[in-house]
C-alpha cells in the first residue's frame, strides 16, 4: 500500500467523484480507477459502494479513511519538521530554466528555502531546454527546470504540479485569430514555427497527426520572443508554451490554445550520480518535501 495511493483515496472521498478527483490530481480517470481497484485488492476488502450516483464508502472504507487521514497527517508533519531543522548551510546553487509558468512555483520554493537557509545564494540561468540540459550535463548547473519527457537514464527529477499549455501564436489580423481554439485542421496549408527541442517538437507532430503532411515546418526557434517576431513578419504560425507568452503585443499577435489540448508537465531535474555540494543536497531534499506538500494542498 503506497502513500501516494492513500492520498488518491482521500481525494476521491473528499470529492465524492472519481472524475472530479482525477481532475484535481492531474491524472486520467482510468488510471485513478485502476489505482483504487489495486488498493482494494491490497487490503482485501471492498471500499466503495458501486452503482450509486456519487462515491460512498463501505464500513471498511470509512475505517480506512480514518487511518489514511492519520497516516498522511503524520507524514506531512514529519516532512514539515524535517524542513524546519536548524542547520547552517551556505553556498551557491545554479539553476537553469526556460520561459515557463512553473517559474512562479520555483520562486515560492526559493523563498521557503531561503527562509530556512538564509546563507544560500541562487544564480539562475534562463535559456531554452537544449542549453539548460547541456549545462546540466557539463556540471555547470546544479538543477534545471525542464518539460517532460526527460531522459530517466541521465536525470533524477521531481514533478511540479503545474501544467503548461501549448499555444498557437497568430497575427492579430489572421482569420484564425477569431477562433477560440486551434485544431490541426485549422493549420492545413500553413507554415509552422516549431520549438528547437526534438522531444517537444515530436509531441507537436503527434498532436498534428495526419495533418503533419499538410503543413510546412521549415522554421524552428529557440525562444518564444523570436517566434513572436517572426509571426509578426508573416513567416508562419508559432507553436509555443503559454507560460512563455505573458507580454505579447496584442495589437500585432494573439495566442490561442490548441484543441485537443496539448499540455506538458514541468520537472526539476538533476544529473544522476553527480557529486553535489551540501547546499544542493539540502535544496533537493527540501524541494521534494515542499513540492510534495504543494501538490496535495488542493
Amino acid at each position: 500500500m503506497e502513500l501516494r495511493v492513500l492520498r488518491y483515496f482521500l481525494v476521491v472521498v473528499r470529492e465524492e467523484s472519481i472524475t472530479k478527483a482525477a481532475e484535481v490530481l492531474h491524472i486520467t480517470q482510468p488510471t485513478l480507477s485502476r489505482q483504487l481497484k489495486e488498493l482494494e485488492e491490497d487490503v482485501g476488502v471492498t471500499l466503495f459502494e458501486r452503482g450509486t450516483r456519487k462515491i460512498t464508502l463501505t464500513n471498511e472504507g470509512v475505517l480506512l479513511r480514518r487511518r489514511a487521514e492519520d497516516i498522511v497527517a503524520l507524514v506531512d508533519k514529519t516532512s514539515q519538521e524535517l524542513l524546519e531543522q536548524d542547520e547552517e548551510v551556505s553556498g551557491e546553487i545554479f539553476v537553469g530554466w526556460g520561459e515557463v509558468e512553473a517559474v512562479h512555483q520555483m520562486a515560492e520554493l526559493f523563498k521557503a528555502f531561503k527562509k530556512k537557509y538564509p546563507l544560500v545564494k541562487f544564480s539562475t540561468y534562463a535559456a531554452n531546454a537544449t542549453a539548460v540540459t547541456y549545462k546540466l550535463d557539463k556540471g555547470l548547473l546544479d538543477v534545471g527546470l525542464l518539460l517532460e519527457p526527460v531522459s530517466i537514464d541521465k536525470y533524477e527529477y521531481i514533478r511540479l504540479n503545474v501544467k503548461e499549455h501549448w499555444m498557437a501564436i497568430i497575427k492579430a489580423n489572421d482569420p484564425l485569430a477569431k477562433k477560440k481554439f486551434i485544431t490541426p485542421k485549422d493549420l492545413i496549408g500553413r507554415n509552422l514555427i516549431l520549438p528547437m527541442r526534438s522531444e517537444t517538437t515530436g509531441e507537436v507532430r503527434a498532436w498534428l497527426g495526419d495533418m503533419i503532411n499538410k503543413v510546412t515546418t521549415d522554421i524552428k526557434s529557440s525562444f518564444s520572443t523570436n517566434t513572436t517576431i517572426m509571426v509578426e513578419h508573416g513567416l508562419g504560425i508559432g507553436i509555443s508554451i503559454e507560460g512563455s507568452l505573458p507580454y505579447l503585443d496584442t495589437k500585432k499577435v494573439c495566442c490561442r490554445r490548441l484543441k485537443p489540448a496539448l499540455t506538458a508537465t514541468n520537472v526539476l531535474a538533476w544529473r544522476r550520480q553527480q557529486p553535489t555540494s551540501l547546499a544542493v543536497q539540502k535544496f533537493i531534499e527540501f524541494a521534494k518535501c515542499f513540492l510534495s506538500m504543494e501538490s496535495h494542498k488542493n
